[in-house]
């Protein structure tokens, strides 16, 4: 007697099996993997199953990877870098930047296993909730947003401080606002636009820092400029540490922030093509141009430039003294120097534009999942969540007030905050993809069945968590000496705030539990065999000049 057919949801024109049940492979019991009297199963089945929601399909891996390259490629590498030398020292901002990287590529690796199963719109807080708690999964949802919330006003904070340079007396309120109103319309238009404006600006980042890289090594080589071959002069004299191990640790935070949005392939996950082949390929590729740009780009520096250069150390503050300008002018490339700020410039706008569109699919997530008010799931005719967008604008336009007080010292504070709710989330998604991996075994599931596995479980995300924890724990110890300042241990906290008390808070009032590990739900929304036939035979149809540009882009 045939087996009675499951009912079925479209998802992007695919049909997807909707069962809350499977077979364990240990013991062929049936196991019931979805407990729909938890808060977040109840939330789906009142606001429906299909996990994709309105948004569309429009980006391909090119997208994906530039965007997770724009959200990363930014404040952090341009005007921060140089503040990181001066602190630290050439070798010692090298030793952190490489160790946050390390762990970086272990979080991506985290992020790749998930999201490439289950490509669902905001990923990382859908994942927390439905796997270990719907407490955790509000707390980190929310934390998420209000991190690049606020990164959107550091950004925008940075753009008017930038726009100095060329001697322009508009209020920086002013210029805040010009660009705030130009980031929300790029995301207003539709995904697939919104991903080809920003494949553009990141070319333009990539092509400039490829330059600045050739100069660079000009300079340090004594080819331009009016002085002889630098080699590691600056090493030896002034030295290459600044405070030796402490004034490392001192600046990994920082280091954290440049790296903060490499993660964003993963919210980009429910609107990409291919996912099971594109996340991957993007977990794959990121990560490594980006070590490439930080890593060859702090080392050149530290190179080039004198740690006790007064301007390398307010290189945070000021455009006209940014790292990348003052290897310009030592060069002796003077209108160089304009172009390094054009390009910061464009580079802190695709940042925002990156920073916009994650929180919009945050809230997009969060309120399909029934922790977000309702009216934040609305889209428009384009697949554009327009009510997240316009909703996440109100912390820039608090942005435009604050900057109207100093827009170098509002960076200094959105600056911290951002830095310590971003280890948090980092944390979080650890935490989760040990939840994640440890229930897919208990299910008795194969691995063989992951589109893309992280390696060394449960180590990488153990370590991950374990640095971040320290991190953001140990990163306020200059508020303690010589003596305690509590303006210092505030602003190194703060971000702390947030997160716990949407925990909390949560937690008493709806008095919810950590998801039973038979209970975890791992087909809603995953990746059938049959989208995978079809995404093969997609590609395999392409023109080879298409297969060639794909795997180079």
């Amino acid at each position: 007697m045939a087996e009675k057919e499951e009912p079925s949801i479209a998802y992007d024109h695919h049909e997807i099996p909707m069962t809350h049940h499977h077979h364990d492979f240990l013991n062929d019991e049936k196991v019931e993997t979805f407990d729909h009297n938890s808060d977040l199963a109840g939330s789906l089945e009142n606001h429906g199953p299909n996990l994709h929601d309105g948004t569309k399909r429009g980006l391909s891996a090119r997208h994906i990877q530039m965007i997770s390259l724009g959200g990363s490629i930014g404040t952090g590498l341009f005007l921060n870098v140089g503040a990181s030398i001066a602190d630290a020292g050439p070798a010692g901002a090298l030793i952190a930047y490489l160790i946050i990287g390390s762990m970086v590529y272990c979080i991506m690796t985290c992020v790749g296993e998930m999201c490439s199963f289950l490509p669902v719109s905001g990923s990382f807080n859908h994942f927390a909730a439905r796997f270990v708690d719907p407490a955790f999964g509000f707390a980190l949802g929310w934390n998420y947003w209000f991190s690049w919330s606020v990164t959107i006003a550091t950004e925008l904070a940075a753009a008017a401080t930038i726009i100095k340079w060329w001697k322009y007396v508009m209020p920086d309120a002013v210029w805040c606002a010009i660009f705030l109103v130009l980031i929300v319309g790029i995301n207003l238009v539709g995904v697939r636009i919104y991903g080809e404006v920003e494949y553009w600006m990141c070319v333009l980042k990539i092509v400039i820092v490829l330059v600045f890289l050739i100069i660079s090594i000009l300079v340090t080589a004594g080819a331009v400029g009016d002085h002889q071959a630098i080699g590691f002069e600056y090493w030896k004299d002034p030295g290459a540490f600044v405070g030796g191990p402490v004034g490392t640790i001192s600046v990994l935070l920082s280091a954290g922030f440049s790296f903060q949005g490499t993660e964003i392939v993963g919210i980009t996950a429910g609107e990409a093509q291919n996912p099971s082949k594109t996340i991957p390929r993007a977990i794959r590729n990121v990560f490594w141009r980006i070590i490439l740009f930080y890593i060859c780009t702090i080392f050149m520096l530290g190179l080039c430039l004198p740690n006790t250069d007064p301007d390398l150390a307010n290189s945070s503050g000021d455009a006209s003294t940014a790292a990348f300008t003052l290897v310009f002018e030592k060069a002796g490339i003077s209108a160089g120097a304009n172009v390094i700020n054009v390009v910061i410039l464009t580079s802190v706008i695709s940042a925002a534009n990156s920073d916009m569109y994650t929180c919009s699919r945050t809230l997009l997530g969060l309120a399909r999942d029934g922790l977000a008010p309702q009216f934040l799931t609305r889209t428009n005719r384009f697949g554009s969540p327009y009510a997240g967008v316009l909703f996440s604008s109100v912390i820039g336009f608090a942005c435009v007030f604050v900057s109207l007080y100093s827009a170098e010292v509002a960076f200094s504070w959105f600056l911290s905050i951002t830095a310590v709710t971003g280890f948090i989330f980092w944390w979080g998604i650890a935490l989760t993809f040990l939840r994640f991996r440890h229930a897919y075994l208990k299910q008795g599931r194969r691995l063989s069945d992951l589109p893309y596995r992280s390696f060394w479980y449960p180590a990488v995300p153990i370590y991950a968590a374990g640095l971040c924890t320290l991190i953001v724990f140990g990163q306020g110890y200059t508020s303690f000496t010589p003596t305690f300042n509590v303006q210092t241990f505030f602003s190194n906290y703060v971000g702390l705030a947030p997160f716990c008390i949407l925990y909390v808070s949560y937690k008493l009032i709806k008095k919810s539990k950590m998801v039973p590990v038979h209970e975890c739900d791992f087909e809603t929304g995953r990746v059938t065999l049959m989208e995978i036939e079809m995404e093969d035979e997609e590609e395999a149809a392409k023109p080879m000049w298409k297969k060639i540009l794909h795997a180079i882009t």
